[in-house]
């Protein structure tokens, strides 16, 4: 049985996410009150019978890698891990961090050979929301005898603008790419086959979901070449005129989480009836951090479609369509609506909150008869009583010393903001 060991990307610098990336790396970002974005690759390799899985990392990573490290233990018997791989300097290498996501593998591989005696790679990224059983895309890189294999996902034209987009013969192999086409070029020869269409006729072409695999000897010999530095503007293109490149159809949900905009609307997608993604499916659990967290506290809230984390001390009027995160503290009056609380990091306990008291300090969470309106609130904020936060269109602002964004219509409260009572944004 070949043996397949798991690489995740764990972003650049996030700029797309900003602020929420101001002090953490992307791929820590929390998700749906409780998790972090990382949980999702590692949960879906654990969950595919995948133990062996490196992750590099680079940027502001010190709190993703204390939440793996917290998080992901194996039993001291089996042969799992989890081991962080992070960008550093050596005399034998280029003195430079990862330069794209190719470069960080190259530079990584060094740390994966002694135990390489692998026969695939599957590179992920640590930014991607979906749940998926690799084992399915293994095995059709195996029937192929592929030397690369990557999955794909069916869109529509309008979508292709933000992805790679593919052309796939009626057998399954890649035998074009194009990087994010704009919507003037012409696509028809990248229409899906027939035979792997879905039933959805708009979804007419297929977009990299930047999940590859790859023979193990193959990658190494493609990252020799040190100029290609990015999977998909270098490396998959010279890959499809040199080697056997198949594509897998993954057609289920998918989302990329690259923007505030996404990263809002996927989330508060969440907190829907019926919602597309589902945290609860026993069968493949998403996992993260245990936390030893007494149950939330609502006294007297009205609550509609929202998610509640555990910790949480929540006495205001009105929650809905909300996604409310760990050990957050919601005062009397406050109304939430089509918003994310992310929560704190820690419970304050009497003496901090007498020490702000003395220094004049909102405590952390909402004060009271505060309204939030199409906004995410960052973890560790204090925001004093009678605030108005709410989204409104606009321009891009980033105000870093009064500690607030407002990006794509969304306002943005930063982690650690301090906000004094009567302040209203939006």
């Amino acid at each position: 049985m070949a043996r397949c060991i798991t690489v995740i990307l764990g972003g650049g610098r996030g700029s797309r996410l900003y602020p929420l990336t101001a002090l953490r790396a992307k791929p820590a970002v929390p998700l749906a009150g409780k998790y972090r974005l990382i949980d999702i690759p590692i949960s879906n390799a654990i969950n595919s019978g995948l133990h062996e899985i490196y992750l590099l990392t680079q940027f502001l990573s010190n709190s993703l890698n204390a939440h793996v490290a917290r998080t992901y233990r194996f039993d001291a018997f089996s042969q799992g891990f989890v081991e962080i791989i992070a960008a550093e300097q050596t005399s034998s290498a280029r003195e430079d961090w990862f330069q794209g996501t190719a470069d960080a593998v190259r530079k990584g591989l060094i740390h994966m050979r002694p135990r390489g005696d692998a026969d695939e790679v599957l590179i992920l990224s640590g930014d991607h929301l979906y749940r998926m059983d690799y084992s399915d895309l293994l095995e059709t890189h195996r029937a192929q005898r592929a030397d690369v294999t990557v999955s794909c996902i069916p869109v529509t034209r309008a979508q292709c603008e933000g992805f790679g987009v593919m052309s796939v013969d009626g057998g399954g192999w890649v035998n074009g790419f194009v990087e994010k086409p704009p919507a003037t070029r012409d696509l028809s020869a990248f229409e899906i086959p027939e035979a792997l269409r879905p039933a959805d006729p708009d979804r007419r072409y297929l977009a990299s979901m930047g999940v590859y695999v790859f023979r193990f000897d193959v990658l190494r010999e493609i990252l020799d070449d040190e100029s290609k530095i990015d999977f998909g503007k270098d490396i998959l293109p010279q890959a499809i005129g040199t080697h056997r490149v198949a594509g897998h159809v993954f057609d289920d949900y998918w989302e990329d989480i690259g923007t505030i905009r996404s990263f809002f609307e996927a989330n508060l997608a969440l907190t829907l009836r019926q919602p597309r993604f589902q945290f609860y499916q026993p069968e493949a659990p998403i996992y993260t951090r245990p936390r030893w967290l007494p149950p939330s506290a609502i006294r007297g809230t009205h609550i509609e479609d929202a998610l509640i984390s555990d910790g949480c001390i929540i006495e205001a009027d009105d929650i809905r369509n909300a996604v409310i995160g760990l050990r957050a503290r919601l005062r009397e009056g406050v109304r939430v609506r089509d918003s994310i609380v992310m929560g704190a990091d820690w419970i304050e306990d009497r003496h901090e909150r007498s020490r702000n008291l003395g220094a004049g300090r909102p405590n952390f969470g909402l004060g009271a008869n505060t309204v939030v309106e199409r906004a995410i609130i960052d973890k560790n904020a204090r925001i004093g009583a009678d605030c108005v936060i709410r989204g409104v269109d606009g321009p891009t602002v980033h105000n870093d010393e009064a500690g607030w964004s407002m990006v794509d219509g969304i306002a943005i409260i930063h982690k650690n903001a301090v906000l004094p009572p009567g302040t209203v944004i939006g």
